[in-house]
């Protein structure tokens, strides 16, 4: 058996050209060790089968052990080289077309954000992820790093065996990565464009909701910039809103997951709670299905229809149909309109007033800079030592003090050598400080004017929207373990970003456990898959 073994590591190494691999036997080719591990082989069985079995059992286990303990090869590992080539076999066999609907499944990206000690801030997103994988498929574990490559290169390589430790710990199979990125955003957009290796890429991402974006306006933008990067590359966006509150890989719940199917997304909503039920922890949950109905549409045929939608879908879920009622805006809603507005326009007043402070402070330390006096240079005469010492250092072709000057010639002057003597510069005076001050002048007319602001009819619309749909899904899912809702699309436009996180917090105020799910336009489920 030992020299089957060695025949059969030959025969490996040639077929997968290594390049260590170089035999000083000229005439050797692999068919020849092949045929010696063919021999080997039957030189076994025909001397005793039952030995030839337990042998190569006993060979099996004793490799198995050693790959177990993690002990070092210092001779190389030829499975290893085979697994390499399979799995560049089976990425260019991904890279021949897309994935057929029935074959789809989420591999996820999950973005997480790193504390001060390099240790995700939200680790449950690793555990949400691994319950909704349940072991299978992709799943892929970044971060990014504020600052300059060569400066936290050490840092970035301690965050990513923390990333993978967690990852251990919750059982995902997968892989980490942490990028170093000068600004935040960019470094996202990278991780969401490049993340994978050819076909096997990712096509759904998992990211915190920003909790205090009131305080921190760059976290909103960094959130919203993140969901444009993510809808232009036609990934799926699962945002778990409350992660803390979030039952871990070692707990189980019981009770219901409730899915508010709004915006008809391909049925992304419906799939998502049916892998999350696959998992031990969501496994005693049962399922509900809401839609949304108007006035004039038909409830009764729509409730008809869902349920048969989910029977030829093979998913087992009670269906209710909620009817929205046209009423009139309420007080509270014109109230948390005008609240929302004045307090944008109120960072925006903040903002306009920091830049104008920056620019009178720029101007009065320009003022105030202390001026100084020219220098006052004075002339001593040389003593004649001195001179005579000069004249020694003259070059070549100078004539030395012993020639002779023509009697003619008067004698040269005395040298004069310069001696600068610098006086205590006096300070300037302090220049007369206006008591106008232009930020102050300003501020009076812009929080009067923002005190009388009158809502915009679209923000009133839209706020009334989300405050009537959060009363109705309060009513229904307040004690639901998870409820699933559609995330509404950004605003194409920068102006009005906050107001876009301010309508989500409408929507989904009084809800403990919430998923925002927003479709890429590629998962489509259909009745075969």
């Amino acid at each position: 058996m030992c020299y089957m073994f060695v025949n059969l590591a030959c025969t490996l190494q040639s077929l997968l050209k290594t390049p260590n691999w170089r035999p000083r036997f000229r005439c050797y080719h692999w068919t020849v060790s092949l045929l010696g591990v063919l021999l080997c082989l039957a030189v076994m069985f025909i001397s005793s089968w039952l030995y030839a079995i337990l042998s190569m059992l006993l060979a099996g286990l004793i490799y198995k052990y050693i790959e177990f303990r993690g002990a070092e090869k210092e001779w190389g590992d030829g499975i290893r080289g085979l697994a390499l080539s399979a799995a560049r076999y089976s990425l260019l066999r991904l890279e021949e077309g897309p994935p057929h609907t029935k074959n789809w499944r989420p591999q996820i990206l999950v973005l997480c954000k790193l504390n001060n000690e390099l240790v995700p801030k939200h680790r449950k997103l690793v555990s949400f992820a691994s319950q909704l994988k349940a072991g299978k498929g992709l799943t892929l574990v970044s971060a990014v790093l504020d600052g300059e490559f060569t400066k936290r290169y050490s840092e970035a390589q301690a965050a990513k065996l923390s990333l993978k430790k967690i990852m251990m710990e919750e059982k995902v199979k997968g892989f980490a990565d942490v990028v170093v990125s000068p600004n935040v955003s960019n470094g996202l957009c990278h991780l969401i464009q490049t993340t994978g290796l050819g076909g096997l890429k990712h096509n759904t991402v998992i990211m915190g909701w920003p909790f205090s974006w009131r305080q921190s306006p760059d976290s909103w933008r960094k959130f919203i910039d993140c969901v444009r990067n993510v809808a232009a590359s036609k990934n799926a966006l699962l945002i778990p809103k409350g992660i803390d509150q979030f039952p871990d890989n070692s707990g189980k719940v019981s009770g219901h997951i409730d899915v508010w199917w709004i915006v008809h997304d391909g049925g992304l909503l419906m799939l998502l709670p049916f892998l999350l039920k696959q998992h031990r922890v969501w496994k005693n949950c049962k399922l509900r299905i809401f839609t949304i109905a108007q006035l004039e549409d038909n409830s009764i045929q729509m409730k008809k229809d869902l349920g048969t939608f989910l029977y030829q879908l093979r998913i087992t879920a009670e269906v209710e149909v909620v009817e929205m009622v046209d009423t009139d805006i309420s007080a509270y809603t014109y109230e948390r309109t005008l609240m929302m507005e004045q307090r944008s326009q109120m960072l925006k007043h903040l903002k306009q007033r920091r830049g104008t402070l920056t620019l009178v402070q720029t101007i009065k330390d320009s003022v105030n800079q202390p001026t100084s006096k020219p220098n006052k240079v004075q002339f001593i005469e040389m003593p004649e030592q001195e001179a005579e010492l000069v004249d020694m250092d003259v070059g070549e072709g100078s004539p030395s003090k012993d020639s002779k000057s023509p009697p003619n010639e008067k004698s040269s002057p005395p040298m004069l050598a310069p001696s600068i003597s610098i006086d205590a510069c006096e300070e300037a005076p302090a220049p007369v400080e206006n008591d106008i001050k232009p930020a102050e002048v300003a501020e009076k007319p812009a929080e009067s004017k923002m005190l009388l602001t009158k809502p915009d009819e679209g923000n009133v619309r839209r706020m009334h929207t989300a405050v009537k749909l959060n009363e109705v899904i309060k009513s229904k899912s307040v004690e639901a373990q998870l409820v699933f809702i559609n995330l509404p699309g950004p605003p194409k436009m920068k102006v009005g970003e906050e107001n876009y996180m301010e309508f989500i917090e409408v929507l989904t105020e009084g809800l403990e456990k919430v998923v925002l799910v927003r479709g890429g336009g590629r998962e489509v489920i259909t009745i075969y898959s």
